[in-house]
């Protein structure tokens, strides 16, 4: 096969050293007919079939082939056929012939089916739109390898990302990672597009029409911003926003971040946007950064409270002090047994209130059947029942934490008071937990205990103390002029008649 090259000779030859065709034939040692196709050509053409390539085996199936591409096609997309299922199938009806060849002619078949689609170019205005999509990624939280759910939002106008994960895509998460991605960026964009997420449509209807989840409805007339809905498996509507999920699984979890938990995570992943800001977009000569600036006064303003991202659910009390939420039990102070009190979930915490007093607050558990228990919500039922001390689950807990001068103390009233009012006692201490931190009454118990006062008198007062330290009184001087002869001067012992006669 000629080259390149090897036309660039016959024709430089012909035209330019003036050589007959019989001449370069002889010095070149090519065939007439090649020299004449350089002549017309600066280059050699490509190979192309003459003839249309047959597969004989295959011919007989091409109508089957066919109807199994189309049934293909109506199928869930995790469940269309491969191309060796295909084979399979033809086989059981006869086929026999090469798995290979029939792989290749159903690609082909498929290729040919495939819609080539037309986008146009768009362009935005500044503060006007933004996307939302989820994404997966792998991370190590506490040792463990898990997959974690990112939140993604891009603004359309500056291109600025924002990232944050969560355990799971419930309602609390969407809602907590747009509040989060407002005060990242400073504003509220006027509208935002969605796909059709269960978390914000209840109902699909006709065109771009939705029907929305209350609580989706409640959070945007909170917010201000508008929602626009892709039309259904046309994510490309989004296309931004879904490259943004994949750009951040390439860039922020590669390698696979490492974190002692997800707020630790997720100030990694704050951190990562902002350095990502510092990237210039095509055609632009500022950063993303400098872009979003300009932005920001575009956006709506932040004002008052955030929206409670969290899901409301009623429990009742169990002869526990717990109440339970997704299979987990979640401690509350022993006098609300019986009760039936509002319980809010978000992402990473869990409120029980009374009225609308917080009565307790616990880290959301992501297990199953786990025990979340405040060992203070027990203390009351403690000191009634001293001699359920030591089989309480709440305070086995505790105490794997506790420092060792707690040990002490409880040692020291137990046998100074053996009939169980020791174990009360110390009961009383421990509420001191209720109104003082815990590093307080951690020294407090310290120091009555190097005092010699190991008692709650004793642990109440080195608390005022630390409470309300008594500043020092300042060193005496006695340098002063008008006492320096003080305890020099001579002894008049007339002075003391002078007292004994003004008592008379």
């Amino acid at each position: 096969m000629k080259t390149v090259d090897d036309y660039e000779k016959i024709r430089k030859a012909y035209y330019v050293e003036r050589l007959s065709i019989r001449a370069i034939s002889r010095q070149l040692g090519h065939s007439r007919k090649a020299i004449r196709k350089a002549l017309d050509h600066a280059e050699p053409e490509g190979y192309q079939r003459k003839k249309t390539h047959t597969a004989p085996k295959i011919a007989p199936y091409q109508s089957r082939i066919e109807e199994l591409i189309k049934e293909s096609d109506q199928m869930p997309r995790k469940q269309r056929y491969t191309g060796h299922k295909i084979y399979q199938l033809l086989q059981a009806e006869g086929y026999r012939g090469s798995e290979s060849n029939l792989h290749r002619y159903v690609s082909l078949q498929r290729r040919a089916r495939k819609h080539r689609s037309a986008y146009l170019p768009l362009e935005f205005d500044s503060g006007q739109d933004a996307q939302v999509d989820w994404g997966e990624a792998q991370v190590e939280i506490n040792g463990v390898r898990q997959t974690v759910q990112m939140f993604v939002m891009r603004l359309n106008y500056s291109k600025a990302r924002f990232v944050v994960a969560f355990p799971f895509q419930k309602q609390e998460a969407f809602f907590e990672g747009h509040i989060q991605a407002f005060h990242f960026f400073g504003g509220v964009p006027r509208r935002i597009t969605y796909d059709n997420l269960k978390t914000a449509v209840f109902r699909i209807l006709e065109g771009h029409h939705r029907q929305e989840q209350r609580a989706f409805s409640a959070f945007r007339s909170h917010y201000l911003f508008e929602s626009h809905y892709c039309t259904p498996a046309q994510g490309h509507e989004k296309g931004g926003v879904e490259s943004d999920v994949g750009y951040a699984q390439r860039n922020f979890f590669a390698p696979i971040p490492k974190a002692k938990d997800f707020a630790e995570l997720n100030t990694m992943l704050h951190q990562a946007c902002m350095n990502d800001m510092l990237r210039n977009t095509r055609g632009e000569s500022r950063t993303v950064a400098e872009v979003w600036q300009s932005e920001k006064s575009s956006l709506l303003p932040l004002e008052g409270r955030d929206f409670p991202a969290c899901r409301n659910h009623l429990a009742t009390v169990n002869p526990y002090s717990q109440v339970v939420f997704e299979t987990n039990r979640y401690s509350v102070p022993s006098k609300y047994v019986g009760q039936q009190l509002p319980l809010r979930a978000y992402p990473f915490r869990v409120e029980v209130l009374s009225a609308t007093e917080v009565i307790a607050e616990h880290p959301r558990c992501f297990e199953r059947e786990q025990d979340i228990l405040n060992p203070l919500h027990y203390l009351g039922l403690l000191e009634q029942r001293p001699s359920a001390f030591e089989y309480a689950l709440p305070v086995r807990q505790w105490r794997q934490k506790w420092t060792p001068e707690y040990e002490k103390m409880l040692d020291l009233l137990r046998k100074n008071k053996p009939d169980g009012s020791g174990v009360r006692e110390f009961v009383a201490i421990l509420k001191f937990h209720h109104n003082h931190p815990a590093e307080m009454v951690d020294r407090a118990v310290k120091q009555a205990l190097d005092l010699g006062a190991a008692h709650l008198d004793g642990v109440q007062l080195c608390l005022r103390q630390i409470l309300s330290p008594q500043e020092s009184p300042p060193a005496l001087v006695l340098d002063h002029p008008k006492l320096v002869a003080v305890g020099s001067q001579p002894i008049r012992l007339e002075q003391y008649n002078q007292l004994l006669e003004a008592r008379s």
